[in-house]
């Protein structure tokens, strides 16, 4: 019986601290208020500036805490879960995704004062024909390729500007360095490295050249995916040619700082917040950045972006007061530029001028137009673990590059009933 009378009690304290930990439930505990916050960032630059924006952020709101969670690859998973529970963090990052996944589980934030100071063009982006200001922006993403630009110059490679001068400088990088680095790595098993690739050069195959552009196709469902082949065809050529690295499915993206930094990466996709933490292991190194090249002859190349990392309040928070008020604090414009650099990315706010590593090549390319993310236009939510997927098992064997389009024409239809 006592045990008995012990288990029924320990299932009650944990279930006790389980509610805890919900965004409902987080509230006052002696006295104090906590606020759970989910971010996306994954970088140790990124995650050591939100820490101390909140530390900050505490010691002139005494009383208010901030627990912020890095779920890492874990985020849209959890993040779904806690929507379908209608139980979401106080503060949280909607990546991309701020109106379309989030907007119903967003408060208003038009009122705020930083509003006044959004880089026109978030506008399309963070609001609505409402007015509605969906979150706050902490940065903005203008993804293209990141360089070692060390190599590149000791090597005389001009930085590409179309997906052949790409493909001719790996080759070149190859050749040039006997083998010793890898011209193009991807940390291959997380998929979403690799839905990556396929994301950005889906804008300059399908979208942004006059005489390719698929986007009504796209968006009324009539789209040829035999169209698409060309880049899983491509990326299998990458392979067969060494110009990544052979061990592309098992590499994690913990590996990416020190490689770099070392010498042995020519090109990544990976967002640009790691030049401060390569900067940190070698200060000699210049990393730089262009933007996503040309598929098409004639045409220009692109950024690929729009928000980056954000925080919006959940609109039923009991702590909706305390959530806004930590959005004010941190537009503030030292944070404003702090997170801005802390991150590499362009400052979203036009009262502040952030300066980080790729800061002169944002403004070398400034007039290069910036195409929103292709997955969150024209395709059905949940293509994005397709894309990466399928791109593991071309790379794995498992599919060529036309079982590749088919699987995806395949998915994309099933996925748009719903």
């Amino acid at each position: 019986m006592k045990k008995l009378i012990f288990s029924f009690t320990l299932l009650f304290l944990l279930a006790s601290l389980a509610a805890g930990c919900s965004g409902k439930t987080a509230g006052k505990q002696d006295g104090d208020i906590t606020l759970t916050m989910f971010s996306t960032m994954t970088n140790d630059s990124e995650k050591k500036a939100l820490r101390r924006l909140a530390d900050d952020f505490e010691k002139e709101n005494k009383g208010v805490k901030v627990d912020i969670n890095f779920p890492g690859a874990d985020y849209e998973n959890m993040l779904r879960v806690k929507m379908a529970a209608n139980d979401m963090p106080d503060l949280f990052d909607t990546h991309g995704w701020a109106k379309i996944r989030y907007g119903e589980y967003t408060a208003d934030l038009k009122d705020m004062d930083w509003v006044k100071q959004l880089d026109p063009n978030l506008d399309p982006i963070l609001k609505d024909e409402d007015g509605k200001v969906y979150a706050y922006p902490f940065n903005q993403a203008k993804d293209g390729i990141v360089y070692n630009a060390d190599l590149l110059k000791k090597y005389n490679i001009k930085p590409p500007e179309t997906l052949d001068e790409l493909l001719k400088a790996l080759e070149a990088v190859k050749e040039k360095s006997g083998g010793d680095v890898i011209p193009f790595w991807f940390a291959g098993s997380d998929k979403g490295a690799l839905a990556q690739f396929y994301d950005q050069l889906a804008t300059p195959l399908l979208i942004t050249d006059q005489h390719h552009n698929e986007e009504k196709a796209l968006l009324e469902g009539t789209f040829d995916w035999s169209k698409y082949t060309l880049l899983a065809d491509t990326f299998k050529k990458m392979q067969d040619k060494q110009l990544i690295n052979q061990d592309i499915l098992t590499a994690k993206s913990s590996q990416l700082v020190e490689l770099m930094a070392q010498g042995k990466i020519a090109f990544t996709l990976s967002v640009t917040s790691i030049g401060a933490d390569t900067k940190e292991v070698n200060p000699d190194i210049q990393l730089g950045v262009i933007p996503t090249p040309a598929v098409h002859e004639g045409d220009k190349p692109s950024w690929i972006g729009g928000e980056r990392h954000t925080v919006a309040a959940w609109k039923d928070s009991e702590h909706l007061d305390e959530a806004k008020r930590f959005i004010e604090f941190a537009a503030q414009p030292k944070y404003v530029k702090m997170i801005a650099e802390a991150t590499s990315f362009p400052q979203a706010l036009t009262n502040t001028q952030a300066e980080n590593d790729y800061a002169k090549y944002y403004e070398q390319y400034r007039d290069i137009k910036t195409e929103p993310y292709f997955d969150r236009v024209y395709l059905p939510s949940g293509m994005w673990d397709v894309m990466g997927t399928t791109g593991q098992e071309l790379l794995a064997g498992t599919l060529t590059p036309k079982q590749v389009s088919e699987k995806m024409k395949e998915e994309y239809s099933r996925l748009k009933k719903q």
